[in-house]
């Protein structure tokens, strides 16, 4: 069975060893530090990693954050690359497959298209398979509730999703799997994708989630 989320820890670290420590991410305000830094604490301090998503627990997770960012960069590396420890929520069978192929492809990207000559990495067919399948619900919860127009996310074999409010007008994005996750997730701007709909449309999204030069 293909292990798609260690493959792409793989990858990701391997770009942050290449970027060095002080390098610029797609995370606003994050170098490839921080980025480490949030990494490690993810899957090794519980008590640290609710605030990622719940506001009230924020200040925690940023004071722990800093803390393991004022570490040896080759530590942080080392123990993203160990994966989680036994103890670890994601340690558990399936669990990293589930929640990190997203994350950690996702992550890859802020660093590999951080500067301003990236060159998009080809993704393996199966791995693109695997995001698409991942699409529809990721789509609904980060782009769809931001999305002031209803979006048709089309695959370029022709495979469609939509998401948005009903009844308001569409426009479509179009790119492999990749690019469309990269979208959803708000780092539309440096994406290959191609924006079809109407003016006053595509204008109202551009407002709300960040869409490719045209």
């Amino acid at each position: 069975m293909s292990n798609h989320a260690l493959a792409e820890r793989h990858r990701l670290a391997e770009l942050l060893a290449a970027a060095g420590p002080d390098a610029p991410t797609l995370c606003a305000g994050w170098t490839t530090r921080d980025l480490a830094a949030h990494l490690v604490i993810r899957e090794r301090r519980t008590d640290a990693a609710a605030g990622i998503r719940v506001g009230a627990l924020a200040g925690w997770t940023h004071r722990v954050q800093s803390a393991y960012a004022e570490r040896p960069y080759e530590e942080l590396l080392k123990l993203f690359r160990s994966g989680p420890p036994l103890l670890s929520l994601f340690a558990l069978p399936g669990a990293d497959e589930a929640a990190n192929t997203v994350e950690y492809f996702v992550h890859a990207e802020d660093v590999l298209r951080a500067e301003d000559d990236w060159t998009p990495q080809p993704v393996p067919p199966g791995r693109a398979e695997a995001l698409w399948r991942r699409l529809p619900l990721l789509a609904r919860l980060e782009a769809g509730r931001r999305s002031p127009v209803r979006l048709e996310l089309r695959h370029p074999d022709g495979r469609s999703l939509t998401v948005g409010p009903a009844g308001s007008p569409t426009v479509r994005i179009t790119g492999d799997p990749g690019e469309l996750i990269l979208f959803v997730y708000g780092r539309g701007a440096r994406t290959t994708l191609t924006v079809d709909g109407p003016t006053d449309a595509i204008e109202a999204l551009r407002h709300a989630l960040p869409l490719p030069r045209q």
